[in-house]
């Protein structure tokens, strides 16, 4: 099959772009980025991965960071509708996976709303980025019989709507994307739903690029660490037991290295 036939004429994609390592796209991921015949990105598609687009395909930044919005998401909806409806083939290009925190419902329903053909192509989320960098598993028996995804961005400032108590499942490793700015509240929150001060937590940013960085620490004082790293940097935390397996990442400043020892 000629590549540009893997996207029809008037059809939509959805692609995981991934943590922002290009050689962890999937290769389906990488035909259909070069099959494009315009691609919308976001802001933490890594430039890596950026570089598959082929020169004479039209790219468009459509990216969202905290704080800096270059495009609403009904403006977006409707940039992809109008490329769609032109007959274009369309790749919309999103860090991680689609289906993880990446509004891809508000999206796909604009599209099938006109009559446009849309479909996903899965990537690797940060959460599974991060723990394979840290040596771990982010379920184990045992210690971790469940893992939970949640984004801890807020609108205006307000405080995360979150069911702390299911949160604060010891038995549970807890993922949180884009975690940096909401650590103080995490913290607060996680204990006093009962999760203690000690459990052990690692904080990672640029997961998966060669500026990644990742610090070991504990529920209490993951405020003061999530300072270390800066505001304008993708940043996951992971929590809970689990964590401890961590091997070769640096402890937080303050704690010794065997501090979160199995």
């Amino acid at each position: 099959m000629p590549q540009n036939e893997l996207i029809a004429a008037g059809e939509v994609w959805l692609v995981g772009a991934g943590p922002g390592d290009p050689d962890l796209l999937t290769r389906k991921a990488e035909g259909l980025i070069r099959a494009a015949d315009v691609v919308f990105y976001d802001a933490l598609v890594g430039s890596g991965v950026l570089d598959l687009i082929p020169p004479g395909t039209e790219r468009i930044s459509v990216g969202k960071r905290s704080g800096r919005h270059s495009k609403d998401q009904q403006t977006i909806d409707q940039m992809l509708v109008t490329a769609a409806l032109a007959g274009r083939r369309v790749v919309r290009l999103k860090g991680g996976d689609p289906a993880m925190f990446g509004r891809a419902t508000e999206e796909m329903s604009a599209l099938r709303k006109v009559g446009v053909r849309v479909h996903i192509c899965p990537g690797i989320t940060a959460a599974s980025a991060v723990a394979a960098s840290a040596g771990l598993s982010l379920s184990l028996r045992g210690i971790a019989r469940r893992v939970q995804f949640v984004t801890a961005h807020s609108r205006n400032g307000q405080a995360l709507d979150l069911d702390w108590q299911a949160l604060a499942d010891p038995a549970c490793t807890l993922a949180v994307y884009m975690g940096r700015e909401a650590a103080p509240e995490l913290s607060v929150a996680l204990m006093a739903a009962g999760l203690p001060g000690s459990t052990p937590a690692l904080i990672t940013c640029d997961a998966s690029l060669p500026q990644e960085q990742q610090l070991r620490t504990r529920l209490d004082l993951l405020p003061l660490v999530a300072q270390a790293f800066a505001a304008d940097r993708p940043t996951l935390i992971l929590i809970g037991e689990a964590v401890a397996q961590a091997d070769g990442i640096t402890p937080a400043k303050g704690m010794a290295a065997d501090s979160l020892a199995a």
